[in-house]
């Protein structure tokens, strides 16, 4: 198992603030992610590499610029998938890198790009392996500007998804399809 509180506490160095709702989210992810890999065993997860990864998945946070959950870095908030994967891939951790990644949203595609404008490189961003995806789905459901443990409704969940058009809809239904 790696020493992923070592690795938060590292790149959160200096902000306790920002410490607590990085761990406080990513602990609330893992746990969901976790939780429903035990009920559905036929789906044969690697929990421990969810764990970790569930642990790490914001990373990114620490260099954007989100005041609002203490962060005081320079990058666009939307970045924060890209910018945890270069952490990851530098602490030496390019599999978990992958999840950073590819769990913001239902995943982002080059076409997400294009239309919304966004500042990311335009491809599919998109989780692949069941781990990945299972982390993605539980993130969803947990906010890092409020009650870090509470859990979102599903349809509040659905309306944030669809928010973003029916392609991203129907991704977060997939994936809900999988783990329900």
């Amino acid at each position: 198992m790696i020493d992923y509180e070592r690795i938060l506490k590292k790149y959160a160095e200096g902000n306790p603030e920002l410490y607590r709702i990085l761990e406080g989210h990513s602990r609330a992810v893992a746990d969901k992610a976790l939780a429903i890999a035990a009920r559905k065993p036929e789906l044969g997860i690697d929990t421990e590499f969810v764990e970790e990864a569930a642990m790490l998945h914001d990373v990114g946070i620490v260099r954007c610029d989100a005041p609002s959950i203490a962060c005081h870095g320079t990058h666009p908030y939307i970045c924060h998938g890209i910018l945890g994967g270069e952490i990851l891939r530098d602490e030496g951790l390019p599999r978990h890198a992958r999840v950073a990644e590819r769990h913001t949203g239902a995943g982002i595609t080059a076409a997400d790009i294009e239309r919304q404008n966004l500042p990311l490189p335009k491809q599919d961003w998109l989780p692949e392996s069941l781990e990945e995806k299972l982390i993605c789905y539980a993130d969803k459901f947990y906010s890092k500007s409020r009650d870090l443990r509470a859990e979102k409704p599903i349809e509040k969940i659905k309306a944030q998804m669809a928010a973003h058009g029916d392609d991203t809809l129907r991704r977060f239904l997939s994936l809900h399809a999988i783990f329900l």
